[in-house]
């Protein structure tokens, strides 16, 4: 199995240590200063540490840390060239990061859903090695990209989580005001986003063809897209995800105020 090891076990580190576990192919070490932190990730690890030295043991290191903090972390990190170091820090580009390690940078933009194997993420494709697309494989799906356009991933999969969250808890709050109980809307609204999600990997139609595959002609599908088709909502989510993408690209420029 290949040797782990996860810098920074706060939200999404502790999502990747869950996804990686489950997949059953890697042993993993867990590495922050907060003995809380450790101590929640202690059944997704193989050993939990507080020491740098131990966690630069392994195959890959994912540091997990917040951009501002990630370049202290790299000078107290020694890893050779047959290492990879994969960074998940938004913003901060693989040339940083190379000036302060001897290891192979990956850059990756993970999500949450990491740990429960159905995370969508984007890897940087000029620095991608085979064990991190194996690494990525066995916790979701992933796209190659050019750096260029991590900072508009990042926003797409990083940050669309929630803004899908937003969407589904406003479907299932429509549930409730017909009279559904909350936790019969939640669990409605969820499972269909879910399943559209599916649908939408196994196919390949256009958005617009599956859209029409719903639609009866003055049925009740139809009825409800006219009122979306009306509205303002496309915009607001591009003008959502378009402000979580700028946001990455004043972090690369050092603005993490």
């Amino acid at each position: 199995m290949t040797d782990v090891s996860v810098i920074g076990c706060g939200n999404m580190g502790s999502a990747l240590l869950e996804g990686l576990s489950a997949s059953g192919e890697y042993t993993l070490t867990a590495c922050d200063l907060d003995p809380d932190a450790l101590e929640a990730v202690s059944a997704y690890s193989s050993r939990t540490t507080s020491n740098l030295e131990e966690a630069a043991e392994a195959d890959v290191v994912v540091v997990a840390v917040k951009p501002g903090v990630i370049e202290s972390v790299l000078a107290d990190l020694e890893l050779s060239p047959e290492q990879t170091l994969v960074s998940i820090a938004a913003g901060v580009e693989t040339a940083t990061l190379e000036a302060h390690t001897d290891a192979t940078v990956v850059r990756v933009m993970p999500n949450l859903a990491a740990e429960t194997g159905t995370m969508a993420a984007a890897v940087t494709e000029h620095s991608v090695t085979d064990e991190v697309r194996d690494l990525l494989d066995s916790v979701g799906e992933y796209v190659e990209i050019p750096e260029a356009q991590m900072d508009i991933a990042t926003a797409v999969n990083g940050s669309g989580p929630a803004f899908v969250y937003h969407l589904l808890g406003a479907m299932a709050e429509a549930g409730v005001e017909g009279g559904l109980e909350p936790e019969q809307a939640r669990v409605l609204a969820a499972q269909t986003f879910k399943g559209a999600a599916e649908t939408v990997l196994r196919s390949e139609d256009d958005l617009e063809a599956m859209i029409d595959a719903v639609c009866s002609p003055n049925g009740t599908t139809i009825e409800g897209m006219n009122v979306l088709w009306d509205s303002d909502a496309d915009r607001a989510v591009t003008d959502a995800v378009m402000a979580a993408a700028e946001r990455s690209r004043e972090l690369a420029e050092g603005d993490d105020e």
